[in-house]
């Protein structure tokens, strides 16, 4: 018996979220008495192979092809439930993102094996696998027991500080019998942003709302972001009306982020954008309305006008540095 975990990755790197899905693997592994083993599909390098070692995995079967750079949620569904079968794995760990959300629930149910999304604490096994997930747009919590004799977990991102250490993992080669035939969705094209920080990935993110007044004033969200080493996003009126791309858009209709520190200037905080991230680990809201809804979500608050306030906040972090 071993857990198996699926570690994410992107053009050749590991995600973030894999090595967290690695360590809260690594630490079930533990608690059950096994081993816990990684699987990574698409072209890699062997060192990033080896460094989720760094976060408890013994071992990480490697599926070294191109056509698997990009997810198919099939075929991923096929080889993860081959790896499966051939580790003997009880428990299977995702990370809770894009790729996650769409692999997980379908190995689950390939593998009828009970599923929890979202997970924010390790297993109680002390009656049962009850896991803790967040429900209701992080406003409650529910414990649900997976009582299959396969469970599935996928792990809510930037809920467990990584601790890395110098052990590398081994690394074997993987080969399930897949064919061309077996993509039945084809990538025709990929846009990506290049040279930003992946938003949901950040652990310091700076948005902006309607308060700015307009696209012309954005460099105060860019000009704060890069002092911090910051991700920049927005609220949805912002990406509606054409002043930011969609893709920087977090709320309940867009990205979701729980990064340590979440800097929101000029914005109301309406239900909608509270449920994308209210998972932050602290937020600093900077608004000149005192009445402002999201200063109750807060954990520092400053009352003023943005254009003042956040310049002087810039010019502080650079001469701190």
């Amino acid at each position: 018996m071993s857990v198996l975990i699926f570690a994410d990755q992107a053009h050749g790197k590991i995600k973030k979220v894999a090595f967290e899905a690695v360590q809260y693997g690594a630490k079930v592994a533990q608690q059950l008495g096994t081993t816990a083993t990684a699987l990574v599909l698409g072209t890699a390098a062997n060192e990033e192979l080896e460094a989720l070692g760094n976060y408890g995995a013994g071992k990480v079967l490697h599926v070294a092809d191109a056509r698997l750079n990009e997810v198919e949620g099939s075929v991923f569904t096929k080889i993860i439930a081959d790896a499966v079968a051939q580790e003997a794995a009880q428990v299977v760990i995702f990370p809770h993102n894009f790729d996650g959300k769409a692999v997980a629930p379908r190995v689950a149910a390939r593998l009828k094996a009970g599923f929890v999304s979202g997970a924010v604490s390790l297993p109680d096994t002390s009656n049962g696998f009850v896991v803790k997930k967040s429900v209701f747009s992080g406003k409650a919590f529910a414990n649900v027991n997976i009582n299959t004799a396969v469970k599935v977990i996928a792990v809510m991102p930037n809920t467990f500080a990584l601790e890395p250490t110098a052990a590398k993992a081994a690394v074997a080669a993987f080969s399930p019998a897949i064919s061309d035939a077996d993509f039945r969705v084809k990538v025709s094209s990929v846009q990506t942003v290049s040279g930003e920080i992946p938003l949901t990935e950040a652990d310091i993110v700076v948005s902006g709302g309607r308060g700015l007044k307009g696209p012309e004033n954005w460099g105060l969200v860019e000009d704060l972001a890069k002092s911090l080493g910051a991700a920049t996003a927005c609220s949805r009126p912002v990406a509606d009306t054409g002043w930011r791309p969609h893709h920087e858009h977090v709320g309940q209709t867009g990205l979701t982020v729980r990064p340590n520190l979440y800097i929101a200037i000029g914005i109301s905080g309406a239900i909608q954008h509270l449920a994308g991230v209210n998972g932050s680990k602290v937020i600093v809201v900077i608004n000149k309305d005192p009445e402002a809804p999201f200063f109750k979500a807060a954990d520092y608050g400053i009352v003023g006008d943005a254009f003042e306030v956040v310049p002087k906040l810039t010019a502080a972090i650079k001469q701190m540095k």
